[in-house]
């Protein structure tokens, strides 16, 4: 638990076990929330809450009334990241050995049921006992969860799939037990070939639902790795300086004032000043700014980020749970927490649907032994209401037509979470793209190369890619890949050797190249190394700067012959899905933590207009962005690549990561896809709403056989035989209504 800014309150986090829908959350909370001053958040992703207590209200007054609305509750433990997992089940492991007994059972149960020419004498009896730990074992969490909202008089999905697995069974046994001869000579007995039993109906559903549900619990917990993923990028060893004498511990022994030094290639242990010396230190993983950040004495510096180029020695100001790190880690857990738990068009329906055909088969009985009945007559009505009512096709509706759309999805490198996603996509109106991995590649490559009269850009670049191939720093990378590009382009030569190298971290690097001296950095290192700067070349300097480009210079025997500018490229197809983007409806806006000018270029190239541009934006701003979209208004898509995204990812109401990124983005996010194409965005959220519109289609068609059944069984013009025979009809239908999914393309 972690104390609140209020003197008389705290937050209080509780793991909560056996929710399964929305209506589960909806009871937590009422529960949490009837007690005095207490506000509770459930979330059903993350299996949580959050609570907002007053001092007076005990842990253990909290946890027994999550007990009491029929769950399981502790308080969260907040585990170390690195092996947090360790000896932990995977998930759904508790339902994989239920699903397998299932498919394995139900395999023959259906065939021997449906196919005449295996109906062998008595094989009623055989079908029934394969199906018996089907509809029993493996299917317990339908029961379970149906008979604990029994308790609490509510009903759930759960309630019409425990229901119907039992109507079934049951009427086939009891049909079974009062005339064994049904099947006593085999396929003869009956024109149908089925006996009038229906015990493939029940393994059959049991086990398409416990795969959905199997499914789904992998789904779900991976949200909750998002977390600890995130907090796993900190820095695990330190070098405390002390002393004069190196010592290298722990990262989290370190506190607020220690000494510690980072090497070139380190990752910096936590948030501090420089104390001592020169670097450039790549901050993309946090702030998803493309250029790394100069930094010397008394610079701040943040945990997790790396020092990539000079020795530092870094004074710590903030440890532990007060770092940058763990703020955004609080940030991507609240966001996830804060975003409202979205219910299932079935649940909503069943929980009106369930009391109303218990209801309708009570009358049912009722009805017909006071029009004079026989108590048999009676029964077999109520009995076909309750088969006919039977949630095949709408326990099917919803998991089937997931796995179609995400099969497909998976085919075209595009992964849906779960059914709740795909409600999202249907609304959502506004799409926020981040910039850096996502729009662009967030890889620098040289944009132009100005000289001085005499100079040819080929032969400036070639002397800046000798001396810059000797250096780690991004910018030397990007400069000396370019030069070897031209060199191979020209000629097919090598960069010549460099003799003499030195750095200055922050400023620039030297050397001797073919008997020259040259230099390359920033104009004030070449100014303090008496290098003048033509003016000519300051305006194309100044000109590129302002255009959104990073540039250097270039110096040959103390004398400024040129500059190399670099930008972040533009990744193909970008262009073309802001179009698509468009044509869905969507208003794009583009947010990123580099500069104006950058991000001004970037817009114009792609087509989202000056007005929908935020730039210089932290992690903490991003998040803000989305708020104040969803305030004024918009269901807000958000699609990024990096750490820095993922608490905006998780606010948003359709967050959407790029495979080429962070597994922290992808963790908190909706939606992934794949492929380093923002165009696959655009695919995903067709994808995504043609999977919804079957889904609602399956759904309409099923409850429209119910709504349709119910009565005509009641009034007894329904046998339940034909009943079964219309349920595995409404079965199919809504399997090859899915199954259109499989042929959807981009």
């Amino acid at each position: 638990m972690e104390q609140s800014t209020y003197a008389t309150a705290r937050v209080v986090e509780l793991d909560i076990q056996g929710m399964t829908c929305a209506s589960c959350v909806g009871r937590v909370e009422r529960k949490l929330d009837s007690i005095a001053g207490v506000q509770a958040t459930v979330n059903l992703a993350l299996e949580s809450a959050r609570v907002l207590a007053p001092a007076g209200v005990g842990d253990q007054d909290l946890l027994d009334r999550v007990a009491s609305a029929g769950y399981s509750a502790r308080l969260h433990e907040r585990k170390p990241a690195a092996g947090a997992e360790g000896g932990e089940p995977s998930p759904g492991a508790d339902l994989r050995p239920r699903l397998v007994v299932a498919a394995v059972l139900t395999v023959p149960t259906f065939a021997i049921s449906m196919i005449p020419l295996l109906q062998f004498p008595n094989w009623g009896w055989w079908v029934a006992v394969l199906a018996l730990p089907v509809v029993t074992w493996s299917a317990w969490p339908f029961h379970r969860a149906a008979a604990i909202n029994a308790r609490h008089g509510s009903s759930t999905m759960d309630t019409l799939v425990s229901l119907g697995i039992v109507a079934a069974y049951a009427f086939s046994a009891g049909q079974l037990i009062a005339d064994p001869a049904l099947t006593a000579h085999g396929m003869e007995d009956s024109g149908t070939g089925m006996g009038g039993l229906y015990f493939e109906v029940a393994a059959v559903v049991a086990t398409f639902l416990l795969l959905g549900r199997y499914l789904e619990a992998r789904a779900k917990a991976r949200a909750g790795s998002a977390l600890r993923s995130l907090l796993d990028l900190g820095a695990k060893e330190a070098n405390l300086l002390k002393d004069g004498v190196e010592y290298r511990i722990p990262a989290e022994s370190l506190v607020p004032g220690d000494t510690f030094v980072v090497r070139p290639g380190e990752k910096i242990a936590t948030d501090g000043l420089v104390r001592e010396g020169l670097s450039a230190v790549d901050t993309s993983l946090l702030t998803g700014e493309s250029v790394p950040v100069e930094v010397g004495p008394g610079d701040a510096v943040t945990g997790a980020t790396i020092n990539a180029s000079g020795r530092l020695t870094v004074e710590a100001t903030r440890v532990g749970a007060d770092t940058t790190l763990a703020a955004m880690g609080r940030l991507v857990s609240e966001a996830q927490t804060s975003k409202a738990p979205i219910a299932r068009l079935a649940d909503r329906i069943s929980g009106v649907f369930v009391p109303v055909v218990l209801a309708v088969a009570a009358l049912t009985f009722v009805a017909w032994l006071a029009a004079g009945g026989s108590l048999d007559a009676a029964f077999a009505a109520a009995v076909s209401v309750l088969v006919i009512a039977c949630p095949c096709a709408l326990g099917l509706a919803t998991p089937v037509g997931l796995l179609a759309g995400s099969g497909r999805g998976a085919q075209l490198g595009i992964l849906i979470r779960g059914p709740q996603v795909l409600e999202d996509t249907r609304t959502v109106d506004a799409i926020v793209l981040d910039k850096t991995g996502t729009v662009t590649t967030g890889r620098l490559s040289v944009d132009a190369v100005d000289v001085a009269d005499g100079w040819a850009a080929g032969e400036a670049l070639r002397l800046a890619g000798a001396v810059e191939a000797a250096s780690e720093h991004p910018i030397a990378r990007a400069v000396a890949d370019a030069a070897r590009q031209s060199i191979q382009a020209n000629d097919g030569g090598a960069l010549p050797s460099v003799e003499g190298f030195r750095s200055a971290p922050g400023g620039g690097v030297s050397g001797q190249v073919e008997g020259r001296r040259v230099a390359v950095g920033r104009e004030t290192w070449l100014l303090d190394n008496g290098i003048a700067i033509p003016e000519s070349l300051r305006e194309r300097f100044r000109s590129r700067e302002a255009s959104g480009a990073t540039a250097v210079w270039l110096a040959v025997d103390g004398s400024a012959v040129g500059t190399v500018s670099l930008r972040d490229t533009l990744k193909p197809g970008s262009r073309a899905a802001v179009e698509r983007f468009k044509a869905l409806g969507l208003r794009p806006y583009l947010v990123t933590g580099d500069n104006a000018a950058v991000a001004a270029r970037v817009a114009a190239e792609v087509g989202i207009a000056p007005s929908d541009v935020l730039a210089g934006v932290r992690p903490e701003g991003k998040v803000d962005a989305v708020r104040r979209l969803q305030g004024e208004g918009a269901t807000v898509a958000m699609a990024g690549d990096g750490v820095n995204d993922a608490a905006a990812l998780a606010r948003a109401d359709l967050g959407i990561a790029m495979g080429s990124g962070t597994d922290v983005a992808r963790e908190a996010a909706d939606l992934t896809v794949m492929a380093d194409d923002l165009g696959q965005v655009a695919t995903a959220i067709e994808l995504s709403r043609a999977t919804l519109r079957t889904i609602k289609v399956n759904l309409f068609w099923a409850f429209a056989y119910n709504s349709i059944g119910i009565p005509v069984a009641a009034l007894g013009l329904l046998n339940p035989m034909i009943g079964g025979a219309a349920m595995a009809a409404s079965s199919v239908l809504v399997v090859a209504n899915s199954l259109r999914l499989t042929r959807f393309a981009r």
